[in-house]
């Protein structure tokens, strides 16, 4: 290919390389996507372009594609009992040394093409996945070491806008780099990076930075500079969840004494602080209440946090609460344990449907089709005063399905701000240099088909 002078020649390489993989065998009978349940079908209307790949290889490519595979696949299954898309044999080349252009270009066309058959939002993408391709080509191609290799391929990530997307095992690279912190946790507030709290890791800060401070500065370099250069690094589905992940990260560096410039009130100030090792605890970022699980608030109000829920405890949770006049359920987390249906069913006193999936189709790669409603069926004892279930931009995947699920009651009502959106089982899967990463592997809808990410919260 790299030797072909001019198209006719590389489509003809392109055509026998295919014919060197062997005939197709014609289906019989031949199985189209069902018109009637389907979501959106393939994009393949390219193939029969005969301008850009001359008759005979856009001849061979449609004979390929009208006579589909029905049956199993090797490198794609179906997960059971769940439907989201399993890739089970897709080397991961653990042993890649740089520079490497052909397995290079191999992460590059094996998350385009996952993306493009097998992610359930590809419709709303947002941008050109076409153009995506064609642009990191060469970006993928001249990398010349792992860590170039790396953060081109975390700026590609951040090109799904899947926060269930990410190199999960190579995060060391996105900036800022580090493996120290200044012991605070920050959240943008009114899109603001706010000093939400002091950490206990690490050494004091002399009382020079408090809650409530507002990060201006990070060693002499504006936070609005570093916040655009980081910004395309961090995979995300919306800006809630992307402010998240750089609030997380925002002040790492090297270890050893850092300046921070901040705004309070009306003062500027500037202090050296000592950036410490990293603890990271899980859940520390999360915005639920301190303490137990489940308690009374007043003799009106109960509270139920899903951090620490346990399903088995359900129904002691819903009598307890029996004769209140609100129940709040927490979910500024991730649930400890899955809940919709020990819970759900006894926030409803009908067959109560709350969600609908799309799911990918082998027989027809790039086909999504609608699935069947899934309900919440009442069981006692029912709570029956109103519902409040509190969500923010830490609500993600589950938490996210789980007030999904609760949203459906009578009486409920979700308060809080935009969640991470990220909902659906993932699909992971590894890119050369044994880089993990995955995908949302169904689509999660409201029972009338609406998008998930049309939800307006009060």
């Amino acid at each position: 290919m790299l030797k072909a002078q001019d198209q006719d020649t590389a489509n003809k390489v392109l055509l026998r390389w295919i014919e060197n993989l062997g005939a197709v065998k014609p289906c019989d009978p031949c199985k189209k996507p069902d018109q009637a349940n389907l979501q959106f079908g393939p994009d393949l209307d390219w193939i029969a372009d005969t301008k850009a790949l001359g008759a005979e290889l856009s001849r061979r490519l449609t004979s390929i594609r009208n006579n589909r595979q029905t049956g199993p696949q090797f490198y794609v299954a179906i997960e059971q009992g769940v439907g989201n898309p399993k890739f089970e044999h897709e080397p991961p080349y653990g042993n890649l040394r740089f520079p490497d252009s052909g397995l290079q270009l191999l992460s590059l066309y094996r998350l385009w093409n996952i993306v493009e058959y097998w992610s359930p939002y590809r419709n709303v993408l947002g941008a050109d996945w076409n153009s995506v391709l064609a642009e990191f080509i060469p970006l993928l191609a001249k990398a010349k070491d792992a860590e170039s290799y790396k953060r081109q391929l975390l700026l590609l990530v951040a090109e799904v806008h899947d926060g269930h997307a990410g190199l999960w095992n190579a995060l060391e690279v996105r900036p800022p780099e580090g493996k120290c912190r200044i012991p605070v946790m920050v959240r943008f507030v009114e899109g603001q990076p706010t000093i939400a709290r002091l950490l206990s890791d690490g050494q004091p800060n002399s009382g020079e930075l408090e809650a409530g401070d507002v990060i201006t500065e990070l060693n002499g370099v504006a936070v609005p500079k570093l916040i655009e250069d980081w910004k395309p690094y961090y995979a995300a589905s919306n800006d809630a969840a992307r402010y998240l992940n750089l609030a997380q990260a925002m002040t790492r560096g090297e270890c050893g004494e850092s300046v921070i410039g901040v705004r309070r009130g009306n003062e500027n100030l500037h202090a050296k602080v000592k950036r410490v090792p990293i603890t990271a605890t899980a859940g520390e970022s999360w915005h639920d209440l301190p303490g137990p699980t489940f308690r009374l608030l007043s003799r009106d109000v109960a509270y139920l946090k899903l951090s620490s829920v346990k399903a088995t405890d359900c129904v002691h949770y819903v009598e307890r609460a029996a004769g209140t006049k609100g129940l709040i359920i927490d979910i500024r987390n991730y649930p400890s344990e899955f809940v919709v249906f020990d819970l759900g069913t006894h926030l409803v006193g009908s067959v109560t449907p709350f969600v609908r999936f799309t799911f990918a189709d082998l027989s027809a790669p790039g086909a999504f089709h609608w699935g069947t409603l899934l309900s919440l069926d009442p069981k006692p004892p029912r709570y029956s005063g109103k519902i409040v279930v509190l969500v923010d931009e830490v609500s993600i995947s589950q938490a996210e399905y789980t007030s999904m699920a609760f949203r459906a009651a009578p009486r409920a009502i979700v308060v809080g701000s935009t969640t991470a959106g990220a909902d659906g089982n993932v699909s992971p899967f590894e890119l050369p240099g044994a880089i993990r990463t995955g995908i949302s592997g169904i689509g999660v809808f409201y029972p009338d088909k609406t998008p998930t990410g049309c939800a307006t919260y009060k």
